[in-house]
């Protein structure tokens, strides 16, 4: 078969014979009994496979156009402490991560409002305009999460101290840099988090833009 003639496969070409949830704690593992359709035609023999199910996130670059600096926040990672016991990290790799911030998105929110809300919440942060950036899959092979990214108009001049939600075991760390700067911690591979690293790549690439296009909102 030509790859002309492979007919677009969709959700409706999987058969899920059974889903079960063995576990659910903090997070809920669902493990799924299914087939789905080959690009050859006929089906798949039957599978099993687990899916790590977290619900699905905001995440937010805030930027101060006025100041030309980025908001940024540190936090501990407990995947990330898991990860750095590997071969692949250095012995001072830290599990706390530089991020933009993000949050859950609850049943029957917008994302956009998630994003306001998560900036007030982590950083002090209020957002008076926001881009939408893209909306992607994290890791479509082992969870069902999906990222939302924008990018946020706020005044940077006061975003510092220790923020987040205690009764949530958050403890925030807050802090602003120059746009620059920000880039130069990409370039340097100081950025892990995929949602901060196309956040702060986009804003790379659109960097004047953004800033001449807010900025032209406040001339008289």
């Amino acid at each position: 078969m030509t790859t002309s003639l492979i007919p677009k496969l969709t959700a409706g070409d999987v058969h899920v014979i059974e889903k079960t949830s063995p576990f659910e704690g903090h997070f809920r593992v669902n493990r799924y009994r299914l087939k789905h359709r080959l690009y050859e035609g006929g089906w798949t023999a039957e599978m099993n496979r687990e899916v790590f199910e977290r619900g699905h996130v905001a995440a937010v670059l805030l930027y101060d156009p006025k100041l030309d600096r980025v908001v940024l926040i540190e936090q501990f990672r407990p995947g990330a402490n898991a990860a750095l016991a590997s071969e692949w990290f250095s012995d001072d790799a830290s599990p706390w991560l530089v991020e933009c911030v993000a949050g859950i998105i609850e049943k029957g929110e917008d994302p956009a409002d998630v994003a306001r809300r998560e900036a007030i919440e982590e950083a002090g942060c209020k957002i008076t305009d926001v881009l939408p950036i893209c909306h992607y899959l994290a890791s479509p092979g082992a969870t069902s999460e999906s990222v939302f990214v924008f990018c946020g108009r706020t005044d940077a001049s006061n975003a510092d101290g220790i923020h987040g939600l205690s009764e949530e075991g958050e403890n925030i760390r807050v802090f602003s840099l120059a746009a620059s700067e920000a880039f130069d911690l990409l370039e340097q591979g100081q950025i892990l988090t995929p949602w901060t690293i196309i956040a702060l790549q986009w804003l790379r690439a659109n960097h004047s833009s953004v800033r001449n296009g807010w900025q032209a909102m406040d001339a008289p």
